[in-house]
């Protein structure tokens, strides 16, 4: 309850304060610190912690990459710290992935509760998910941010309308809310009939999903306009990986996956990525902005391993629009695919990037150790990432 209470003290009028005041620097020290644990916040010593930092990079004329103001960023910069404890906090559930064992059936440690912290990127808007609240940001239009409005949020804003969330997924004009207790909740425009409301219609604040369904839902997936498990796709561009363009409705195996464990799975624009056992990563679909990985902007009609990467082990994949991301064992993340807002992170680089670049940090002389990306998400024009530093630990 306590951390709960510490959250919730960080309120809407609190962040906002900031729009009014100068942009937000890359110096750690003036960062907003958007959780602590109950333990760190009464100064306990006791509980040793280590601090997160959130970072975003591309195109923000929405708000979307949380710096208080429009602007574009071209390489990754700070958003906000999170201070979580050292020995119990989680990478909060991804798309594509099912992990095993809950982490909401197994929170009990010597300190309290698991942490579990995510992020994830809509089209134009973004959102943190730490310690079940939810914060959120971006365009505002379709009611996509959920706070009964339709305005932009241009920071880290929490949203007191939902509890207990475990996992967040943002889609194009929507979003999708999963709950410890296994309900669905959505909200945004529903016009394609992404929110499973029965009705085209939009909603501005969160709304429970019910269905014919019995027991709780696990996992929850969206796109840009569907949501959920089994969807309707046009395959024009050989998304699917069945090496024709024949789309439907039924899901049929990926035949030349057949025998290939797949961990991950992820959904772009019209491209896919599965990430193996092995640390493998596979790509498929549209390659026209470079987003397959293979040095061409050639598509590809079947699963084929991106090449550049079969010298790292890769534990994590993520889809854009028209990009792509790997975060490999060692905490370093690669890029590839359309670069025009700046959303690969690296300057310079050609309009399309059709093989994997590494994203570099910027060091500061602040004594604080390297970058160890433990997650990446990415949208239209804009990405952001999970870091941990290990000069950031008491």
């Amino acid at each position: 309850m306590s951390a709960y209470l510490s959250l919730r003290h960080r309120s809407f009028t609190y962040l906002n304060r900031h729009l009014t005041s100068s942009p937000f620097s890359t110096t750690t020290s003036k960062l907003p610190t958007l959780y602590e644990p109950a333990a760190a916040a009464t100064q306990n010593d006791d509980v040793p912690t280590t601090t997160l930092q959130l970072l975003s990079w591309g195109r923000g004329a929405s708000g979307q990459l949380g710096g208080g103001i429009e602007e574009l960023r071209l390489y990754p910069t700070p958003v906000a710290n999170l201070v979580v404890p050292a020995s119990s906090f989680t990478l909060s559930p991804t798309q594509g992935r099912i992990q095993i064992p809950n982490c909401s059936e197994t929170k009990n440690n010597a300190h309290g509760s698991v942490v579990e912290v995510g992020i994830s990127c809509g089209l134009f808007h973004s959102s943190l998910l730490v310690d079940e609240k939810l914060w959120i940001w971006g365009k505002g239009d379709g009611g996509r941010l959920g706070f009964g409005h339709e305005n932009s949020l241009f920071l880290p804003t929490l949203n007191p309308h939902l509890d207990s969330v475990r996992f967040v997924a943002l889609g194009g004009l929507h979003s999708v809310a999963l709950t410890s207790l296994g309900q669905v909740y959505t909200w945004g425009y529903g016009g394609f009939g992404a929110l499973g409301h029965s009705v085209y219609t939009r909603e501005l604040f969160p709304r429970l999903v019910e269905g014919s369904w019995s027991g709780k839902i696990h996992h929850i997936s969206t796109s840009g306009t569907h949501t959920a498990a089994i969807t309707k796709s046009a395959n024009s561009n050989y998304e699917l990986g069945r090496g024709n363009k024949v789309g439907g409705w039924q899901p049929k195996p990926v035949p030349s996956l057949v025998g290939v464990r797949i961990i991950q799975i992820e959904s772009g624009g019209y491209h896919s990525l599965a990430l193996t056992d092995e640390g493998k990563v596979l790509s498929w679909g549209h390659g026209g902005h470079g987003q397959l990985g293979n040095s061409s902007i050639q598509s590809q009609k079947t699963p084929t391993v991106v090449e550049a990467l079969t010298d790292e082990r890769v534990i994590y994949i993520a889809c854009g629009g028209s990009s792509s991301a790997a975060i490999t064992d060692k905490g370093k993340l690669y890029m590839w695919g359309n670069t025009k807002d700046s959303q690969l992170g690296v300057p310079g680089l050609p309009e399309i990037q059709p093989s994997p670049v590494e994203v570099k940090f910027l060091m500061e002389d602040d004594g604080l150790g390297p970058h160890n990306v433990l997650s990446v998400a990415v949208g239209a024009s804009h990405a952001m990432c999970l870091v941990s530093r290990d000069g950031m630990s008491n």
